[in-house]
């Protein structure tokens, strides 16, 4: 069984500068997240799906159009609508190079595309408070 995504998890490759970058700024401000990289442990239709639903976005918002992948599957012409939202799913699920990265999921339920240091930003932004012991 898959695991659900939950806390502050950041979905990257590696060779990617972006990612690199993102795992940086966490690193510097001393987060505590789970690395994924989800080019090895490929996230299911499933995981696509509650990632969407976090950040707000459908399917084609963070499809990477300008991979070689995306150009042989057409994906440029393909219908974004209600009615292609599986399909755009499933070819995500298949094909994860053509996830934008690096996603973070926040604590808080939701996620970003953390491309920027502010969007990195305001991923550690929805942290949620160290629990405070009693004297």
């Amino acid at each position: 069984m898959r695991r659900t995504v939950c806390g502050m998890e950041i979905w990257i490759n590696p060779a990617c500068s972006k990612c690199r970058s993102a795992i940086s700024l966490l690193d510097a401000e001393g987060a505590d997240y789970t690395v994924r990289r989800y080019l090895e442990d490929v996230p299911t239709e499933d995981e696509v799906r509650e990632v969407l639903e976090r950040l707000g976005l459908e399917p084609w918002d963070i499809t990477r159009t300008q991979e070689a992948a995306a150009k042989e599957l057409g994906l440029k012409e393909w219908p974004r609508d209600a009615g292609a939202r599986e399909r755009w799913i499933a070819v995500l699920a298949a094909h994860p190079k053509l996830i934008q990265r690096p996603v973070i999921t926040a604590d808080d339920g939701t996620a970003v595309v953390a491309r920027t240091e502010e969007a990195v930003r305001d991923a550690l932004s929805r942290r949620e408070p160290p629990s405070s012991t009693p004297l």
